[in-house]
């Protein structure tokens, strides 16, 4: 028993450490030398308001003079990212303290634009040596840890002193930091950090020139940032906008000091290093002394993060201790449920089994209640049992991809680093995971001698995908009319359609074809011809109330993991902690069977012989308060105002929560199919 406690601990240590510590980063290390050149590549626009991602240059930031865009892979597409290339270069580990980029001068149209993204807090997004460009921000516990805010903000809005009128202003000075590992034996460096600090300078000129533009508020000869006097730039119509950057490949050891919020009702964050040569005092926002450093390069360091760990920031966790703590309550419930199992299996149907099979006379079989009595109508096809076939040959289906999606990402095959991996990894999956649901569907579809079984097969491979390709056009409708770069291009839709119907379709009639072939599964009882009256049930055994009882407890063992997907998906952050999240499916799995025997016995010892359809909306009724859930979440975490980001909200929680319920049904109605299967097969029958 020593030895058996130790594995199983050991197994479960090796699951919840690969949550967060274990990963393949997906793409090989890239070596740099002194001088060779970096060039930064810009994402999407992304907001938690609207969650609508626009394109880098939807605004009128500078633009080199050919726009490429990069490769990008399905899952990519799909998410809305557009990498593109941009007029930040660097070079590797020489720093640049001041360098003009371009100047704008905003329109009417691009002032507004610049506005709305500002309202909405839209972050900008940026990629160096396939690293995103963080902010640094303190944890919420108060530890000296540092933790990663994905992207900086388009701009704030604030007034000035003594002005009631709230203006708008854009960060149009970045101050990057690039950490490297410099290899000792070969000085051969990889990047393994990309840190940026946005600014709002209004930069001062007396005359411009565009080959060799002389900035008073960044003189490149100088490593002086900002002179005293800076003021925030202003977004409105006729304003000239000048964008500058400067770069730093070192690390500097200073605290961190937190500046925040204006009267409006909005904050604005932002972290300001304090360095050795102390504050220069800057302009007064709102009653509040905002202040502008100078940035000075004494004693520099390299980093002593290793390129193998580089992500080991973006995917830090702020609370491990709830992830636990969703683990212990969740194995409670297994254990509560477990317990009930035992008691049934062990005691009660054992004396059941015992009893009946003790019958000697016809009579007084006839005088014994329980679920021996509808032995004769238990395996009796249920109405619209096509339906069902249906259903579960989908749920096999997903259940399938759900399985090998989590082991390839418990394998770190599926890193953040590997962008849009996880999304191209579940499409081509479920793709060719199509051949076990037309296999499923015609093994139950013949074992209720079902005739129809090209029908059997076309729903298969048609009903659950149509429902979900009609929804998922009408939401990219939605997307497309707000000029979203998060909207699938034409190209992409038939590609999807292509893998539908040119793979997953036939992969379908291929394993329908092989569930025909195999011997019918038999019945362990025989069937009457006429169907056996079921008695009145009494209010707690009527379908409806067991149906919705049945599945709190399949949603109380996952609602906790539940918020930290919910808040990967809506909020913009990394979600890593699959290890967790396998645990936590095992646990899903294991409850959904279990709650459904538990009510499947109650069930049938009342005479009620209509168990197929139950079983499954039993399990499967928990998708009913995982929606009921997102409700909750979208009003008490989201600041979502606009009705189209409603709508997708909404219209993505939707298929969510249909396709929870297509797997969890499914677990269930194996789990008691099994275990009528069993019991029935242990007595005598005459």
């Amino acid at each position: 028993m020593a030895t058996k406690g130790k594995i199983v601990l050991f197994a479960f240590w090796l699951l919840s450490s690969t949550a967060h510590s274990f990963y393949l980063p997906g793409v090989a290390p890239r070596d740099f030398q002194r001088g060779d050149p970096l060039y930064v590549k810009v994402n999407k626009l992304s907001s938690t308001k609207t969650q609508l991602p626009y394109d880098h240059y939807y605004l009128d930031y500078c633009k080199p003079d050919k726009i490429v865009n990069n490769a990008e892979n399905l899952g990519e597409v799909l998410r809305g990212d557009r990498i593109e290339n941009s007029v930040y270069t660097f070079e590797m580990r020489e720093d640049q303290p001041c360098k003009v980029v371009c100047r704008k001068k905003l329109n009417a149209e691009s002032a507004k634009k610049f506005k709305e993204k500002i309202d909405d807090e839209y972050r900008v997004n940026m990629i160096l040596d396939n690293l995103p460009v963080a902010v640094l921000r303190q944890r919420r516990d108060g530890s000296q840890s540092t933790t990663y805010e994905h992207g900086f903000r388009v701009g704030f809005k604030g007034n000035y002193a003594g002005s009631k009128e709230e203006k708008y202003f854009i960060n149009n000075h970045l101050s990057f930091r690039v950490m490297f590992h410099r290899d000792t034996e070969t000085d051969a460096t990889r990047i393994v950090g990309f840190e940026v600090t946005p600014n709002s300078i209004n930069h001062e000129y007396k005359e411009w020139d565009e080959k060799n533009p002389q900035i008073a508020t960044c003189n490149k000869d100088t490593k002086y940032l900002t002179q005293g006097s800076t003021v925030p730039q202003e977004v409105d119509v006729g304003k000239e906008v000048v964008f500058t950057y400067d770069v730093t490949f070192k690390v500097f050891a200073f605290p961190f000091i937190f500046l925040s919020s204006f009267s409006n009702g909005s904050s604005y964050s932002q972290f300001f290093g304090v360095c050795r040569t102390g504050w220069t005092t800057g302009f007064q926002l709102n009653g509040l002394l905002v202040l502008v450093y100078r940035l000075t390069y004494g004693l520099l360091q390299e980093s002593d993060i290793k390129w193998a760990s580089r992500w080991d920031t973006y995917l830090l966790m702020n609370d491990d201790q709830i992830h636990w703590f969703s683990i212990v309550n969740s194995l409670m419930i297994v254990l509560f449920l477990s317990g009930m199992i035992a008691v049934i299996m062990m005691r009660t149907l054992y004396r059941d089994i015992s009893n009946y099979n003790q019958l000697e006379t016809q009579d007084e079989a006839q005088e014994e209640t329980g679920w021996k009595l509808v032995h004769a109508d238990v395996f009796r096809a249920p109405i619209n049992y096509g339906l069902l076939c249906v259903y579960v040959g989908t749920g096999v289906q997903i259940f399938s991809m759900t399985l090998v999606t989590m082991i390839f990402a418990l394998l770190g095959f599926l890193s953040p680093s590997n962008r849009g991996g996880l999304m191209t990894a579940m499409v081509l999956l479920w793709v060719f995971m199509g051949i076990f649901a037309g296999y499923s569907s015609a093994r139950l579809y013949k074992m209720f001698k079902g005739t129809e079984w090209k029908r059997n097969t076309l729903e298969t491979a048609f009903m659950f995908p149509s429902i979900l390709f009609v929804v998922f056009f009408v939401l990219n409708g939605l997307i497309w009319g707000e000029q979203s770069s998060g909207a699938v291009p034409f190209g992409t839709m038939l590609a999807l359609v292509f893998l539908w119907f040119g793979i997953s379709v036939p992969l379908v009639f291929v394993g329908s074809y092989f569930g025909f072939k195999r011997p019918t599964i038999e019945d362990p009882v025989k069937t009457n011809k006429i169907p056996k009256q079921i008695p009145e049930q009494p209010w707690y055994m009527k379908p409806i109330f067991s149906i919705l009882i049945g599945g709190i407890l399949p949603f109380g063992a996952v609602f906790i993991e539940l918020f930290f997907i919910l808040t990967s998906i809506w909020l913009n952050q990394f979600y890593y902690i699959f290890g967790f999240l396998f645990i936590v499916f095992i646990i899903l799995i294991i409850t959904c069977a279990e709650i459904t025997i538990v009510l499947c016995y109650f069930q049938l010892c009342s005479e009620d012989y209509n168990w197929w359809w139950r079983s499954y909306l039993t399990a499967g009724s928990s998708a009913l308060f995982l929606f009921v859930y997102s409700i909750f979440y979208f009003f008490t975490k989201l600041e979502i105002t606009k009705l189209v980001s409603g709508i997708l909200y909404f219209g993505y929680m939707v298929i969510i929560s249909y396709a929870f319920f297509v797997l969890t049904g499914t677990v269930g109605f194996y789990a008691c199919f099994w275990f009528v299967r069993k019991i029935y097969s242990s007595v005598k029958i005459d």
